[in-house]
């Protein structure tokens, strides 16, 4: 299974379609996750013509998001179990807040957004992982999303895609 992982799109302010670089990649999707910062409904219209969609709501999402999706989701994919949420809130960091919504639960894989940072570790046995932003790279070199490749009773294949160029 081929899964993009988007977050933070916030579109149409930062950008007026999918880029290039994306769109490349969804059209070998089979999933595609966006950890929130949608914007509005426009991006999820757009990205459920690649692929089904998961997801959940970031802080600011119209109230589509947050009727349609839930502030935290866990995926089961293949013999994988795959938390996901955006990540923002009050105190702490925003890898330690993501880290925090899933301490009780038995996952591998812990997506997140939020900051536009992009982000690949290991922490308390879990993978962690923040895409980045195919839109809004802030202060990072380039802007970025995941790729994830799922397949039962193998471990999980996570890597970064960026790119430098809207």
């Amino acid at each position: 299974m081929n899964v993009i992982i988007v977050s933070d799109t916030h579109m149409p302010r930062m950008a007026k379609e999918l880029l290039k670089a994306l769109k490349n990649e969804l059209y070998h999707a089979d999933l595609i996750i966006h950890v929130g910062d949608w914007q509005t409904q426009a991006v999820y219209e757009e990205l459920k013509s690649f692929a089904p969609i998961k997801g959940v709501y970031g802080n600011v999402d119209e109230a589509f998001f947050i009727n349609k999706f839930n502030e935290k989701l866990i995926l089961e994919l293949e013999s994988h179990r795959i938390g996901v949420t955006h990540g923002h809130g009050k105190g702490k960091t925003t890898e330690q807040r993501a880290v925090a919504q899933f301490q009780d639960d038995d996952v591998e894989l812990i997506l997140f957004g939020h900051s536009h940072i992009p982000l690949h570790k290991e922490y308390d046995g879990k993978v962690i992982f923040n895409p980045g932003s195919p839109t809004d790279k802030r202060r990072q070199a380039r802007y970025s999303f995941g790729k994830l490749t799922v397949e039962r009773n193998k471990p999980l294949h996570i890597e970064h895609v960026f790119f430098n160029e809207k």
